[in-house]
């Protein structure tokens, strides 16, 4: 770095402790304004920064790094996914990219559980209920939900977000059935007692909840078409708090709308944050402003590894949290 303190450009507000450890340490520019950045600020960012520190809603294409000044050589995104980044495009320009894995785990799987009880049990109806004031008192069949132990659960991606759901799943009483691209280590089927399905397809005609913890790649960009969809059976409900271009959201409203499934719990939206209207009319849905990772303690901990990432690369030496694209 030509600087001695790099100057390090952030999209977003970021926790306070980690804007004045970031002043501490760099020289550091950040958006006090917290409205997300333009296109046009962005270009200003790549061809200013030493460093740029992007979130989730910015979009780094091969257009915009097309722009990038001399002095650009890491991209520390804050957050654990780098699908709004061109991680090729910045390789192909000696550009590092990192990310901040494995922090968001605990509190994305927490949120996974507190959506499948929401749906299942109706919680939001609930809710609704009482606060518009038509309650009348309790009633043998009034709002019935259904329980969740005893269900099968289907996870779409174990991961590391995917194993913490099959945990907490567990111990609600569920049973564990999951597809990913490589089948687990065995010490982990045996703890969960989860049964491997290569086979996605058939997966989806054997569960009654799933769970989609798989990032958004070229190669999972609406995994759950309409045909996948169509192999869930109607009682079945769908959790989602990993990207919405997973699941093709058109056809998944289609269904919930013709009762072709019992309901949906969504982090995540395919064009967020624009929200398909018809979501926001269906009463067997839960719908969220992709909080799934949104506590105090996740957000700091996502800071500290962009800082240890930065201060590591600054100082001549492999971030902890590079990110390779996929074609090495």
């Amino acid at each position: 770095m030509p600087r001695n303190r790099p100057l390090v450009i952030v999209t977003r507000r970021l926790p306070e402790v980690v804007e004045a450890r970031m002043a501490e340490l760099f020289d550091v520019r950040l958006n006090e304004t917290d409205e997300p950045m333009t296109r046009e600020q962005l270009r200003a960012a790549v061809q200013e920064a030493d460093v740029l520190v992007p979130t989730v809603t910015d979009r780094i294409d091969a257009a915009l790094l097309a722009h990038a000044g001399p002095r650009l050589r890491l991209i520390a995104n804050y957050g654990a996914g780098v699908d709004n980044i061109d991680v090729e495009a910045a390789y192909r320009r000696g550009i590092t990219v990192t990310n901040t894995p494995g922090v968001l785990t605990e509190d994305t799987a927490d949120m996974t559980i507190a959506l499948i009880l929401a749906v299942m049990r109706r919680l939001v109806e609930g809710d609704r209920l009482v606060r518009s004031g038509q309650w009348t008192g309790w009633s043998p069949t009034s709002m019935l939900g259904h329980r969740i132990w005893g269900k099968r659960l289907g996870i779409l991606g174990m991961g590391r977000i995917g194993t913490a759901v099959a945990r907490r799943a567990r111990a609600f009483g569920m049973s564990i059935h999951y597809h990913n691209r490589r089948r687990v280590h065995e010490s982990i089927e045996e703890e969960l007692e989860a049964t491997y399905w290569p086979s996605l397809d058939q997966m989806l005609a054997r569960i009654d909840i799933l769970s989609v913890n798989c990032p958004h790649t070229p190669a999972t960009y609406h995994l759950l078409s309409a045909r996948r969809l169509k192999l869930l059976r109607p009682h079945v409900i769908i959790v989602n708090t990993s990207r919405g271009e997973v699941i093709d959201e058109a056809a998944l409203v289609r269904m919930l709308r013709n009762r072709e499934l019992a309901g949906a719990g969504l982090d995540v939206f395919e064009h967020e944050p624009a929200v398909n209207p018809r979501l926001r009319e269906l009463p067997n849905v839960v719908l969220l402003p992709h909080m799934g990772s949104a506590t105090l303690e996740g957000r700091i901990e996502m800071g500290e590894k962009v800082i240890i990432n930065i201060k590591t690369f600054v100082d001549g030496h492999r971030p902890p949290d590079r990110v390779l694209p996929s074609m090495l």
